[in-house]
């Protein structure tokens, strides 16, 4: 299994250390563990952010760095050592090897925070946290509140507080080299459970049944499970773009859409597939899919730094709206269908996202008014459909209740970019063949 060394986190805090000014407190929270009922939490899943700077996979934690703090700049609050909670929940890392296996410069109990944090915003020039955290904010004015009644006349608190979230996203948002190896990992797991998936997908199974292949795979491959609640949806599922029910019989003469993806140390694995349920599309389910399938290959083709994310979705739009006029599913002047936006009964979402830590990851869309450009390091989806609901009026019978999605993650590269689930098929000759116990040898789009 692949691991980040604990330098990749010491490195990350010192260099957001340094973009800060001398003595500002930075202040991030762990996540907590949430009740699903009674007296049972659901899996614990660290905070990204938090993950991202400390590596540190306990609940109940708080990352505080402080610039220039003579006593030591990076700081970790976290549960102390306790054999009888260690014995029903687990072993805990403990005070003396925060320091010795994070590189933390001091470590203390959770229980200490409210007497250490008056002392440094004493000292602090202003303070960076996540101002959307409203926990974290009123735990901020008790501290203050307690610093002003420590040193009375002598308190010296910070005057501002600055959001970092955006700090963060920034650095989240292009990728080292170390963190594209996880995702690539993220990636190959996530393929195969997909391969696995169109291999024993048969009619009559349930969508529950696919869905538990997709997540055998992912917990065989030592991802810690989905990255995200698993969408299996055949026949007019297909239309409804976050079901999660997964609950019906899947029908011969049905396509059955997969949206899954693997979390491998914490990163995202996204892919859609869209594929006929008794292995053989019909020949609307060819046109509409290969018409999806075009769109898709025709933006990873145009991804490489200098083009936005909204060049590759109106590029995407237009591809999508030729065919369907073609096609008599929309009727009209091309152009004049994309101003009026008439294409959004049959594609209705964006093209891509941001993918990293997140499935839909930190990191700005539009910068100072215009649509942000690609940069190499920058992780993302391509993943145009088209959506035709059982109820859409006008439509012919034949199309009704077609749903198609197909999704991958792309690498910006130097000069172009990386398709990193390529070893998923998506052609029609690719599907079809590896359903009936063909091999299939991945292309790079």
């Amino acid at each position: 299994m692949k691991h980040l060394a604990v330098e990749t986190f010491i490195n990350r805090r010192q260099k957001l250390m340094d973009s800060l000014p001398n003595q500002a407190l930075l202040l991030v929270p762990s996540a907590t563990l949430v009740t699903r009922s009674r007296d049972t939490e659901h899996p614990f899943r660290q905070d990204s952010d938090f993950w991202y700077l400390t590596g540190f996979n306990e609940p109940d934690a708080f990352l505080v760095l402080m610039k220039g703090n003579p006593q030591g700049e990076q700081l970790l609050f976290s549960q102390p050592k306790d054999k009888l909670m260690e014995t029903w929940t687990g072993v805990r890392l403990g005070q003396d090897a925060a320091v010795i296996q994070l590189g933390f410069d001091q470590a203390f109990t959770f229980a200490e925070i409210d007497d250490q944090l008056p002392k440094l915003l004493n000292q602090a020039s202003e303070v960076w946290m996540p101002i959307e955290d409203e926990a974290l904010y009123s735990r901020y004015l008790v501290w203050r509140q307690r610093a002003r009644a420590m040193f009375k006349k002598q308190a010296n608190l910070p005057s501002r507080v600055v959001d970092l979230s955006q700090q963060l996203s920034e650095m989240r948002l292009i990728k080292a080299p170390e963190e594209i190896e996880l995702m690539k990992e993220a990636a190959r797991i996530s393929a195969e459970a997909h391969c696995r998936a169109m291999q024993v997908c048969r009619p009559g199974m349930y969508e529950y049944q696919l869905e538990a292949e997709l997540e055998h795979e992912f917990k065989m491959q030592a991802a810690s499970g989905p990255a995200y609640g698993s969408i299996v949806g055949s026949g007019e599922n297909a239309c409804v773009l976050h079901y999660v029910e997964n609950k019906d019989v899947m029908q011969a003469g049905d396509l059955v859409l997969i949206d899954a993806g693997a979390e491998y140390q914490g990163y995202a694995g996204d892919i859609t597939r869209t594929f006929p349920v008794s292995g053989v599309f019909s020949l609307q389910q060819k046109q509409l899919y290969n018409l999806v399938l075009k769109a898709n290959q025709l933006a990873i083709s145009l991804t490489r730094p200098g083009v936005s994310l909204d060049e590759l979705h109106q590029a995407t739009v237009h591809c999508l709206v030729t065919g369907l006029v073609e096609l008599e599913l929309l009727k009209g002047d091309v152009e004049q269908l994309i101003k009026t936006e008439a294409y959004k009964d049959f594609y209705m979402h964006g093209t891509s996202h941001w993918l990293g830590l997140d499935v839909h990851d930190v990191g700005l869309y539009w910068q100072e008014g215009k649509p942000r450009l690609l940069e190499p390091g920058m992780v993302f989806t391509i993943e145009p459909g088209l959506y035709i609901s059982p109820d859409q009026q006008g439509i012919d019978p034949l199309w009704q209740g077609i749903g198609i999605r197909i999704e991958d993650d792309v690498l910006v590269t130097e000069t172009a970019c990386e398709v990193l689930t390529a070893a998923v098929p998506k052609t029609i000759e690719g599907i079809e063949g590896l359903m009936k116990g063909e091999s299939y040898a991945a292309t790079r789009v």
